[in-house]
């Protein structure tokens, strides 16, 4: 009996010590979760609105013809062919001339040309008398008014005529041109070109009323398109109405945005960010990685293998980012990937 007792006391002890060293094992080979960190380096981060709507053309006309006439399409001299759409035009340039023979000659341009000529070297006469004394005062301000009317009459005559052409009032760019054959007499008042000038576009906004107090003039406001993935173009705000709407409780911008490549065209759906405020030199991460919970917001961070969870505060947000005012500091190894898995205190093993 004492032996048996002896053998089973031994058998107990050494059952025993087995479970403490497999215990011991088990906690050296627990498992080391793979995640990606981030060394943390003070950023900036922008305070932004985003908003979207469609851009318009700053100069835009529908040229019609002032007087009828025989319809000819004039010659861009860039090109030596006929004005065509996508053209551009400068201020000034004729795009269409009419001709009318009997209205030209009812001018009498050549007439008035001629009759202004003799007026003017008839009081240059006049006045050099005058200062010699060989001719009154009267005579010299009655050769004046006919130096002046022979002069307004040649300026209405040079105006009638130049009514006969269809003429750029801006620099832009052709977007519509009605076929009319050459020759065939066209009405006043018809259409012939669209002219736009889009070099600097403008868009109408709706902001939400919480902003009214945050947006102003000249803030900077960069503009994207989906046609154009790799660029951003640039703007500012222009205008603001004071006036909330009582119905969509918005208030109504402008923004002015420069197209100098003419890159985004008149017509665009666009999205824009208008920049309230910028910070500087401070912690900056991805809203992904941010855990939400009752006691608030978290993230892990890895301090000597291990993953340490931190409660932090948040400040300025944009799309993408968000600024921690508390909780985190430059140089934290902060959690990008593999962060959904981890408890406090995990061992975990960083990887690329």
């Amino acid at each position: 009996m004492k032996i048996n007792l002896y053998y089973t006391i031994i058998l107990s002890a050494l059952l025993g010590l087995s479970a403490c060293n497999n215990q011991s094992a088990d906690s050296e080979t627990e498992i080391a979760i793979p995640v990606s960190v981030e060394d943390l380096r003070p950023d900036f981060i922008e305070q932004t609105i985003n908003t979207t709507g469609t851009v318009v053309a700053t100069k835009e006309a529908t040229l019609t013809t002032e007087m009828a006439g025989r319809y000819t399409l004039a010659t861009n001299p860039k090109t030596g062919k006929r004005f065509m759409l996508g053209d551009r035009v400068n201020q000034g340039q004729v795009i269409v001339k009419l001709e009318d023979e009997e209205y030209v000659n009812n001018i009498g341009m050549q007439a008035k040309e001629l009759n202004l000529k003799i007026s003017e070297q008839n009081y240059t006469k006049q006045k050099s008398l005058y200062d010699k004394g060989g001719v009154t005062q009267s005579e010299l301000s009655n050769a004046e008014v006919s130096a002046v009317n022979a002069r307004d009459s040649y300026e209405l005559a040079k105006i009638q005529l130049e009514k006969m052409n269809v003429v750029a009032p801006f620099g832009g760019v052709i977007t519509q041109l009605p076929y009319v054959t050459k020759g065939t007499k066209v009405a006043s008042g018809t259409e012939v070109v669209n002219l736009m000038s889009y070099e600097k576009l403008q868009m109408e906004v709706n902001l939400p009323e919480k902003y009214i107090n945050q947006v102003e003039q000249n803030q900077d406001v960069r503009v994207m398109n989906y046609t154009l993935p790799e660029d951003t173009l640039h703007g500012l705000v222009q205008e603001l109405s004071p006036a909330i709407s009582t119905e969509t409780r918005t208030f109504t911008g402008k923004l002015s945005i420069d197209n100098d490549q003419l890159k985004l065209r008149p017509g665009m759906f666009v999205q824009a960010e208008i920049v309230l405020d910028r910070k500087d030199s401070v912690i900056v991460i991805p809203k992904e990685v941010i855990i939400s919970n009752q006691r608030g917001k978290s993230v892990f961070v890895v301090e000597k293998g291990t993953a340490e969870q931190k409660q932090v505060t948040l400040g300025y947000e944009n799309q993408d980012k968000v600024e921690i005012t508390s909780g985190l500091k430059a140089n934290d190894r902060l959690v990008v990937k593999g962060f959904e898995t981890l408890r406090a205190r995990s061992k975990v093993k960083i990887i690329k």
